[in-house]
């Protein structure tokens, strides 16, 4: 198990919102925490501490009014620490390899392989084509449909359900185009009120390839109880939770004790 922090960024600014409440119209979301700082400030700590693998993600898509200046405090972060975040929101086959030469150590991508609801393995392939699989990121962030038990890939910064469930099955075939999964459980994300054990056994008992499981995490006995549920095998990050963001959670507690647990 490993820290993965995170950089978010909505409306030109790092925030930490409410994940299932993030809206296109009006660049509309309720907000946990809204920073002082810019994001290079946050990049450049990461660095400090020897963090690899965090992410910095866009919640503001193309369209959006605010998208350049949520994409100019992205290019801060990439360049305040080179080669150590990973970075998603509006990544495309088009302009992956730009963000890879901004810094990024990955580009992370939901939206752009899946339309209709489905996955587009054509899409897939030309991301792999254009960066690597070595430099790519799937994002399957997720949330169950009314009663159903499944957990449903969802996209567009979480508002869309795909017909996609999060299964072994899917996971072995995504897993042939990318490095890492970066899985958030978007029905919880940013309420800081439990994470999802099924979510978490379920991509824990898979194991394949490296996953970060976000969503949820608002005490110290949470992170304990993805290591137990996960045998270890999920990286996790915090945001609202930690203290660097308004939260409970000491930064450098978590980082101790991440590494005793």
């Amino acid at each position: 198990m490993k820290f993965r922090p995170c950089i978010d960024i909505h409306n030109g600014a790092v925030k930490q919102i409410v994940g299932g409440s993030l809206k296109d119209a009006g660049n509309a979301a309720v907000e946990n925490y809204i920073s002082r700082q810019d994001a290079d400030y946050y990049a450049t700590m990461y660095k400090k501490d020897g963090l690899t693998g965090g992410h910095i993600i866009l919640l503001n898509p193309p369209a959006s009014e605010y998208y350049d200046a949520t994409k100019a405090q992205a290019l801060k972060a990439l360049h305040a620490y080179p080669g150590g975040m990973q970075i998603g929101g509006g990544i495309t086959a088009e302009n992956a390899a730009e963000y890879l030469e901004e810094g990024a150590s990955h580009v992370i991508v939901t939206s752009y392989v899946f339309q209709n609801g489905q996955v587009r393995y054509d899409r897939l392939d030309r991301l792999k084509k254009a960066v690597g699989k070595e430099h790519l990121v799937l994002d399957l962030s997720c949330r169950r449909m009314d009663e159903d038990e499944d957990y449903y890939v969802v996209t567009d910064r979480w508002q869309k359900f795909t017909r996609e469930r999060v299964r072994p099955e899917l996971l072995d075939e995504l897993a042939q185009y990318c490095d890492e999964f970066l899985v958030h459980a978007a029905d919880v994300e940013g309420k800081t009120s439990g994470i999802e054990r099924e979510l978490v056994k379920l991509l824990g008992k898979w194991g394949k390839i490296p996953v970060t499981y976000a969503g949820g995490i608002s005490e110290y006995d949470d992170i304990a109880d993805i290591r137990e549920l996960s045998d270890g095998k999920l990286n996790v990050t915090i945001g609202s939770a930690l203290d660097l963001f308004g939260g409970p959670l000491n930064y450098e507690t978590v980082l101790s004790y991440i590494h005793d647990v």
